[in-house]
């Protein structure tokens, strides 16, 4: 009998990516699958949208948004509360191959040790592209990089299966196990880092993350968010401090500190002597206010005085 998955989608205002990552899941050819609908907090009309389009699907509404982590872990508990043997993480603005999840569940049914799998993730407005195919993170300088980004996909796409550091959020299927063992994702990141986190207490657990180049599926890049943003700013800089202070230690944990916040000085004050018609302004000042939050410990969802600068209120 083929093992059961449950594969969650997380929707936060944005009900035409949903819709068409839903109608993607639709044509996957693995017959015992249940998809979830988390919704998080949405303040437009997605949930309507969604329910109308797909009456069938386990919808889940946290009537707030609880960030990446905090929406995602409502899905994951409800999957392992109704007997998932597998638990799939989609962004709603990825699409899948109709085969995505055989290679998946092949690679990971391979081996005891093998906790998470994730698929070739290419540019969905480039397909010949590969946008990321894993992570991996510089234990010298702690950062994440994602890895072939820019490869041609015809290059990697039948390549075996490798060992990761970091499964990207994006798109990646787990073990129950994994998450019976591991826990599940820290909320305190609310957005960014998390899954870097998480996969670095995967590996601390004695299991390891596969690449698997065979499972192809496509990513609308910053989708939610837009490339620019302060929001991105704000959680990118804080979540990697507190990444960096979860997983070093000692002298190296400091050293590295040091250098993040040293290098996102010198961005502070580009930002400030160059503010491009005020323009970088509200991304300078969204870093500062990260910088303050992490010495202070303010984990979660930004404070209001960030959402000001965040979402500045239009005339």
């Amino acid at each position: 009998m083929n093992a059961r998955v449950a594969l969650i989608v997380l929707n936060w205002n944005n009900a035409e990516d949903a819709l068409a990552c839903l109608a993607s899941l639709e044509r996957v050819t693995y017959p015992n699958y249940e998809i979830i609908v988390v919704d998080n907090g949405s303040t437009d009309d997605s949930v309507s949208q969604i329910r109308a389009a797909y009456p069938n699907v386990t919808f889940l509404e946290t009537g707030e948004n609880l960030g990446y982590a905090g929406g995602n872990n409502v899905g994951i508990r409800y999957a392992l509360e109704h007997g998932a043997e597998f638990i799939g993480i989609l962004n709603n603005d990825v699409t899948v191959a109709p085969d995505f999840l055989e290679p998946l569940l092949s690679a990971l049914q391979s081996e005891p040790k093998v906790g998470v799998v994730t698929p070739l993730i290419a540019v969905m407005d480039d397909p010949d592209y590969v946008w990321t195919l894993g992570a991996a993170v510089n234990h010298h300088t702690g950062s994440v990089t994602r890895l072939f980004t820019g490869e041609r996909i015809q290059n990697i796409h039948r390549k075996t299966p490798f060992e990761v550091d970091v499964a990207p959020g994006s798109a990646l299927l787990v073990k129950r196990e994994t998450f019976e063992k591991v826990g599940l994702l820290n909320e305190e990141f609310f957005l960014y880092y998390e899954e870097s986190d998480w996969s670095l207490l995967v590996q601390k657990s004695n299991y390891c993350i596969l690449a698997i180049p065979e499972s192809l599926v496509w990513h609308k890049i910053s989708a939610a968010l837009g490339t620019t943003s302060p929001i991105i700013d704000y959680y990118m800089q804080r979540n990697h401090l507190l990444f960096i202070s979860r997983h070093w230690s000692g002298i190296q944990k400091y050293r590295l500190l040091s250098k993040v916040i040293l290098r996102n000085c010198l961005s502070i004050v580009a930002y400030t002597l160059k503010p491009h018609q005020g323009q970088r302004l509200s991304n300078r000042n969204a870093r500062m206010l990260a910088f303050r939050d992490a010495f202070l410990g303010r984990w979660g969802k930004m404070g209001p005085d960030v959402s000001a600068i965040c979402y500045p209120k239009r005339n």
